[in-house]
């Protein structure tokens, strides 16, 4: 479907042609127009299928045609670096259209702070924020909801699982009764559906597109290996694979991203860390280091697994097994971006042998285990080492091809999810024209 079929308003399409849209997503063409339409929607929608841009741009089209001269639209977004990406592709997307934004979320100093202020009371058409930082500025008193037409809870299942729900719920008890409310998520638990019940009325909208499997052109491999032998086996790799320039390497928590970091570049690598531990600017500097190719590896935990597009990453390592197989589609998807190939090695402790079975299940094959090498033999995992946590579950052999079994070589996943998402930093709109490289990849 083309976006020019969906009857939008000329300065909103004028912005679409300038950055090179032309052909709707699935999930663009499922839900802009029930958007439009005025009905709720729970959709269900990973990263990387042009979820942002498909409740972007009905609501932009809405506030250019019928426009609201006080806070029209809440977006909440369960990370900053997530409220911060969605106001850029706001920006590009609305750059020739009156909608003023402002994106609103901690771990900045006080200036932010009051330029957020400014904003609210003025009544910018659209608020992306944190739950905590916008409850912050609402319990000053100054920020008026009752213009409010539009929520919209992105990343619905991730909201739950930091704890947001109660947050959540104070920020919607304080807006208006009859508006429409979006709500996005990668997966759709009953938990989530629920919740839903609880901000839509009767029987919104429903959209959902195919959990995507990870893109063909990624190498998946792994490794069994107790947890003693993972700095080695991560120094073997990046030893081993000269042509890795640059690798992100995903930890299960923020205690053993800093020490992986440390221990790396104790050993004379140069590495960064990134976690929700950091302020907002020192994460920020990470993550600008790490794109611009000066720092050439970094370690995180999950906060980067969702959302970030950052071109050009040639491998990422699972230092530990992710908690839900889901997460492990997100994480291997940040390399192999735009048709390029990619590397993911995973380690496999004794104890998340069950977490990995999962993972194959939900991605239909069998990822190919590596041997370690000589100098690793004592660190094979034994029963009852490993200290990731998981899944019980029974072991798995080492034979196994990726892919099909019997296949003569590593088989990839079947289908390439598509990943849209933009980077850059987060200044206002009318500073410089349509970004082709932030908004020139759709969200």
């Amino acid at each position: 479907m083309k976006f020019i079929e969906f009857g939008f308003e000329p300065e909103l399409l004028e912005g679409l042609n300038a950055m090179g849209f032309e052909t709707a997503t699935p999930v663009q063409a499922q839900a802009i127009p029930a958007i439009m339409e005025g009905r709720d929607v729970l959709a269900c929608a990973q990263t990387g299928t042009g979820k942002t841009a498909a409740f972007l741009l009905p609501i932009l089209n809405e506030l250019t045609k019928n426009p609201n001269e006080g806070v029209d639209t809440i977006i909440m977004e369960p990370t900053r670096e997530l409220a911060v990406q969605v106001d850029n592709q706001l920006e590009a997307l609305s750059y020739f259209t009156p909608v003023s934004s402002i994106a609103v979320y901690g771990g900045r100093d006080g200036h932010a702070m009051e330029q957020e202020k400014r904003a609210l009371k003025r009544g910018a058409n659209i608020i992306v924020a944190t739950p905590g930082r916008l409850l912050a500025h609402l319990s000053m008193g100054y920020v008026n909801l009752k213009s409010v037409r539009h929520l919209i809870l992105d990343e619905g299942d991730r909201m739950l699982d930091m704890g947001f729900a109660p947050d959540i719920m104070d920020i919607v008890n304080q807006l208006p009764r009859e508006r429409q409310t979006l709500l996005f998520s990668a997966t759709m638990p009953q938990l989530i559906r629920q919740f839903a019940k609880q901000l839509m009325r009767e029987r919104p909208a429903e959209v959902s597109v195919a959990i995507s499997k990870p893109a063909e052109n990624i190498l998946q491999l792994a490794y069994e290996v107790d947890d003693s032998g993972k700095i080695r086996l991560t120094e073997k790799i990046l030893e081993n694979n000269k042509r890795l320039q640059r690798v992100l390497i995903f930890a299960g928590t923020k205690k053993v991203v800093r020490e992986l970091a440390a221990s790396l570049n104790r050993r004379g690598l140069d590495v960064g860390a990134i976690s929700s531990d950091l302020a907002q600017d020192e994460r920020e500097a990470q993550l600008q280091a790490f794109t611009g190719g000066s720092q050439p590896i970094l370690v995180a935990t999950d906060v980067l697994s969702r959302g970030i597009d950052v071109k050009g990453i040639d491998a990422v390592i699972n230092y530990d097994v992710p908690g839900d197989a889901e997460d492990y589609v997100h994480r291997i998807g940040r390399t192999a971006r735009a048709e390029a190939s990619g590397m993911a090695f995973t380690f496999v402790n004794h104890k998340d042998r069950g977490r990995f079975k999962r993972i194959e299940e939900l991605i239909e094959m069998k990822i190919r285990i590596l041997p370690l090498p000589d100098e690793l033999a004592d660190a094979k995992p034994r029963p009852g080492s490993g200290g990731s946590g998981g899944g019980g579950g029974r072991g798995r052999g080492r034979g196994g091809n990726q892919g099909r079994r019997g296949s003569s070589g590593p088989r990839q996943s079947a289908k390439a999810g598509q990943d849209r998402r933009g980077g850059g930093d987060n200044r206002r709109k009318g500073s410089r024209g349509p970004r082709k490289d932030g908004g020139g990849n759709q969200k």
